[in-house]
């Protein structure tokens, strides 16, 4: 790796899911459904990512699968083994916990970062049965730890019930707004890319996909699902009018293979890798 302008790293840790497992094998799946994709050109975008940006597959972190602190900080020190000023990093999940440990290295190298959250969940809550770094706590963690940026922050694709209704208040104390899934029939994807683009402003920005931001419809293999998500058109749509200008790491996270279905769900993952990627391309140079 002497030389690269994007890596990609596997983090196959699931020790912090509250639900279905398996989001271990998220990587190797992920890179598995890649196969399929034709990178050369994006008709869309009118980019060739990757005649535009180098990048290398870093392989995958050796994460220690019974300890969730051990974890994170392998996943950090790799990950700050790859982030640069001029180097970013896409990382394949992985439970949403990994997302700490990139956030941990990108804010090291950055300072603290606007985050992007596409997700059916807030994942601000404090603790699950105890354990206060698991993947629904991870972004209350990234505040308290001083790697986000204040009130540059946004939820887009919440949906389903909460615990409780303070959950919404404690979540804006974080630095949060939120676009709802529901809010997506009445603004459309021009208006929520406007609304993402103020709220991050100038920031450097991290973008976290939870793949169950898709409905399970379009998703079936994730360890949390939940009815009335985006259908796959609709978050392909935002994720291109991503300010990849200020993008400077991104992960997809909570492919759990076991309950995939024909590939469909880490088909998805590894297109938003690609799309995410090629928002970076089209930022960083000539089109074509």
């Amino acid at each position: 790796m002497s030389r690269y302008d994007i890596a990609i790293l596997g983090a196959p840790f699931d020790g912090g899911v509250s639900y279905r497992p398996g989001a271990r094998f998220g990587p190797s799946s992920i890179r598995q459904a890649s196969r399929h994709l034709r990178p050369a050109y994006h008709p869309d975008l009118k980019v060739s990512p990757f005649r535009v940006l180098q990048a290398v597959d870093a392989g995958d972190v050796p994460c220690n699968p019974f300890d969730i602190d051990t974890a994170l900080q392998q996943i950090a020190d790799a990950a700050r083994d790859l982030i640069t000023e001029s180097c970013k990093l896409v990382t394949l999940g992985g439970d949403h916990t990994v997302a700490l440990g990139t956030l941990r290295a990108a804010a090291r190298v950055h300072g603290p970062l606007a985050l992007i959250h596409f997700d059916a969940h807030l994942d601000t809550w404090d603790s699950y049965f105890g354990a206060d770094r698991t993947h629904g706590t991870v972004f209350r963690r990234a505040f308290e730890e001083g790697l986000l940026q204040p009130d540059a922050s946004i939820h887009v694709g919440i949906r389903g019930p909460l615990y409780d209704a303070a959950d919404l208040g404690a979540d804006k104390g974080f630095g949060f707004s939120t676009v709802r899934a529901s809010d997506f029939d009445a603004l459309g994807p021009a208006e929520v890319i406007g609304r993402v683009r103020e709220r991050v402003s100038d920031c450097p920005v991290y973008v976290s996909v939870d793949i169950d931001v898709l409905d399970p419809a379009f998703a079936p293999g994730t360890g949390t699902p939940e009815m009335g998500g985006f259908t796959s058109r609709e978050l392909l749509a935002l994720l291109r009018g991503l300010p990849g200008e200020q993008l400077i790491a991104a992960d997809v996270v909570e492919l759990s293979p076991a309950y995939d279905h024909a590939e469909i769900t880490a088909l998805a993952a590894a297109t938003v890798a690609y799309e995410v990627m090629s928002v970076m391309a089209v930022a960083s140079g000539p089109t074509s």
